[in-house]
């Protein structure tokens, strides 16, 4: 009995021996990791973190325009000879953005007024004259850019003229007549641009484009406005508009044969067929 019962017992164990787990063989035929795979790679070490200067393309992103102009003139200063490479290089100034830089002057000549004094006394003169004067010396800077030859639009021309003169009515009328030069004067510098702009674009299509835009309306409120200093622009405006109108039997003084027929071949209809219109027009 005891045999059978050892016997009986350790049939367990063999049964156990007997189901416990075989290597299956797709088990075993799998390959250990080998050391070249990518786990066990070593992660490349990046170079430690290091400053450097901003590139140009990169610093130049960040600079305001004043910072701009600042570094612009200062490189200008330190090599005279890349000033004229500048000028060529840079975009020609439009009117809207001349006239917002002469603005600028104007609203800075504004703010420096002291408060509570006679704003044409001699006090605020005093207070502002540094600041008018770099307003005026802008227009007289700026004003020749809009000329011709340098300028070939006459509307254009026109354009700056409108608004510059208009900035020059806006100066105070000083208790000083010494004080009262600067606004005389730069009614001056302005009369003999217009005139400059009405010869030249009288000569272009005989004065074609002068008919457009009311102009001599213009012309008469500014020299109404100025108390008569724009006087001689307005007689030139009427000479070169006088020739402009049809039936006209005389020749104005100073108005050539050939403008006159120019004047003619416009109003005929002919302009085309005689040869105008041919690098002449603005």
């Amino acid at each position: 009995m005891s045999n059978r019962k050892r016997k009986a017992s350790e049939e367990p164990d063999q049964d156990r021996m007997s189901t416990s787990p075989v290597p299956s063989p797709s088990f075993s035929s799998r390959p250990l990791p080998s050391s070249n795979t990518p786990r066990s790679l070593k992660r490349t070490r990046t170079g430690a973190a290091v400053g450097k200067p901003l590139s140009l393309p990169r610093l130049l992103e960040t600079l305001s325009a004043a910072d701009m102009r600042q570094l612009l003139q200062n490189v200008a200063d330190q090599h005279p000879e890349l000033q004229q490479e500048i000028v060529t290089q840079a975009p020609r100034p439009s009117i809207e953005s001349t006239l917002s830089v002469l603005r600028t002057y104007e609203d800075d000549f504004r703010k420096a007024f002291p408060l509570g004094n006679r704003p044409t006394s001699d006090y605020s003169y005093n207070r502002v004259h540094q600041h008018l004067k770099h307003l005026i010396e802008a227009m007289r800077d700026y004003t020749p850019h809009f000329l011709p030859p340098q300028e070939t639009q006459t509307l254009s021309s026109l354009n700056y003229l409108d608004s510059v003169t208009t900035i020059i009515h806006n100066l105070p009328d000083w208790d000083s007549y010494q004080h009262q030069r600067h606004k005389n004067e730069a009614y001056d510098e302005i009369s003999k641009a217009w005139a400059l702009v009405i010869r030249e674009a009288s000569k272009r299509a005989g004065g074609f484009h002068l008919q457009f835009g009311e102009w001599d309306q213009k012309l008469h409120e500014h020299n109404s406005k100025s108390s008569g200093k724009l006087e001689e622009v307005v007689h030139e405006l009427q000479a070169a508009l006088g020739f402009m109108q049809a039936g006209g039997g005389h020749t104005p003084p100073g108005v050539s044969d050939e403008r006159m027929n120019i004047r003619n071949q416009l109003f005929s209809g002919n302009f085309q067929q005689l040869g105008v219109g041919h690098g002449h027009w603005c």
